[in-house]
């Protein structure tokens, strides 16, 4: 056999494993539908300020954001001041970074993973279910009780995830409610079939009032994500506007220089 055969061969091999790993993988991303995080807190300032709060009370304890200053939220409206006296630590200074109040090795030991940094979660958690955002809001609105878990806790759209419900004392504990079913592939097998949630205490927000924290937090989330996104949306359609007139412009000098030429 010719050398280039062999070649060819071994590249149409790796190919056709590419292709089964990448069938696998989407076969894994199967769970419960994303839902739609409400896109029109994205430019809502109260929302972003709020959610900039429940972000460092609720998500900066483990959590860093390495790549954004808060001398940043300014951006959203709020002063310097406020930005002092309501989201910074006492050693922390307005130029810095958002730095997690533990330790990556801590974070290892305690949650068996080190917390990922969340500066560009809500860009980097888009899949075939939907953006980023919707992801988030979905996900922190799925967690359940769960006792077989070391933290206590699981997650609808992450099995087994090692972060605990950090923000249970809004939402208050739910059990997750379980059917048994009959495989429609198998009839001899059964499934277990997530039917829906069931509240055993309550928090300090009600359901929907949850949900709008939520929103709030993803719409933050999202902004950090990339500050500058409305600025370039404004200054784009400005750039389109131009080069609309101009193209206009273009053409009708393009015809007069032409219209006496035969």
């Amino acid at each position: 056999m010719r050398p280039g055969h062999n070649i060819m061969k071994k590249i149409i091999l790796s190919l056709l494993m590419a292709l089964g790993l990448a069938g696998s993988a989407l076969a894994n991303e199967g769970g419960p539908a994303w839902d739609k995080f409400p896109q029109e807190k994205a430019n809502d300032l109260g929302a972003l300020q709020n959610g900039a709060k429940l972000f460092v009370n609720y998500c900066l304890n483990c959590h860093s954001a390495a790549f954004m200053r808060y001398n940043r939220l300014r951006d959203i409206g709020l002063t310097e001041q406020q930005i002092k006296d309501n989201l910074l630590f006492a050693t922390d200074k307005v130029g810095d970074t958002m730095q997690a109040a533990i330790t990556a090795k801590q974070g290892k030991e305690w949650f068996g993973a080190t917390p990922p940094d969340l500066t560009v979660i809500a860009r980097s958690r888009a899949g075939s279910g939907g953006s980023g955002a919707d992801y988030l809001y979905t996900y922190l609105r799925s967690y359940y009780r769960d006792d077989t878990k070391a933290t206590g806790w699981n997650n609808l759209v992450f099995p087994d995830v090692a972060m605990p419900n950090v923000l249970w004392e809004l939402q208050g504990q739910r059990a997750a409610k379980y059917v048994e079913e009959k495989d429609h592939h198998d009839p001899a097998k059964t499934v277990h079939r997530f039917e829906g949630f069931e509240q055993l205490t309550p928090g300090k927000l009600l359901a929907q009032d949850y949900d709008s924290a939520v929103g709030d937090l993803v719409a933050y989330l999202q902004w950090m994500g990339e500050p500058a996104r409305g600025q370039r949306v404004r200054i784009g359609v400005w750039v389109l506007i131009f080069l609309g007139l101009f193209t206009v412009i273009a053409w009708r000098l393009n015809a007069a220089y032409w219209k006496d030429v035969k």
